[in-house]
């Protein structure tokens, strides 16, 4: 009988937690999410599954003060994740048909969507590998720190700036611009 309380009890310890860290880091994710992939229902569904992995290895979080970082490290995994299955998805989907397959036009966040600089820029940040492009929607799309951002990505500092500083000539090569 004790033993069946105490289950309840960290039942209800658990929930309590996965609610507040949700509702203190939903937006972090989604956001991070949304720059990742650029669109509104992957960005969703990339947060729904970081948090249903949160719960599962809430017991795993051994220092609560980074746990900011924790989470959007598996927010992140979890795009690259859910990325790689959706292009061997289609990538399998159209050697099977033998036809390329139309992917669905991306739409951008609201708030920019008549903004043509930052349609071009999406569009030439989507071009990136997914370091380069998780990188730089750390460093200047998030505003984390150098710390954060090597944190989440699990590298050195001195690799977070040298990868942001080459992440960013790619992506102005990428839009046209040279400095």
């Amino acid at each position: 009988m004790k033993e069946c309380r105490k289950r309840g009890e960290v039942l209800h310890k658990n929930q309590l937690q996965i609610e507040q860290l949700y509702d203190a880091y939903h937006r972090d994710v989604y956001h991070f999410a949304l720059y990742y992939t650029n669109s509104k229902q992957e960005a969703e569904d990339i947060t729904q599954e970081t948090f249903l992995k949160v719960l599962k290895q809430l017991h795993h979080l051994k220092d609560g003060e980074k746990v900011k970082t924790w989470i959007l490290t598996i927010a992140r995994n979890t795009a690259v994740d859910i990325h790689r299955k959706q292009k061997i998805k289609r990538l399998l989907t159209e050697k099977l048909t033998k036809q390329p397959i139309l992917t669905e036009g991306i739409e951008p966040p609201a708030i920019v969507e008549k903004n043509e600089q930052w349609q071009i820029v999406q569009q030439a940040l989507m071009t990136l590998k997914s370091h380069d492009r998780t990188i730089i929607i750390c460093r200047m799309l998030k505003d984390y720190t150098i710390q954060e951002t090597a944190a989440i990505l699990d590298i050195s500092e001195v690799k977070v700036r040298v990868d942001f500083h080459r992440a960013m000539a790619r992506l102005r090569k990428k839009v046209g611009r040279r400095n």
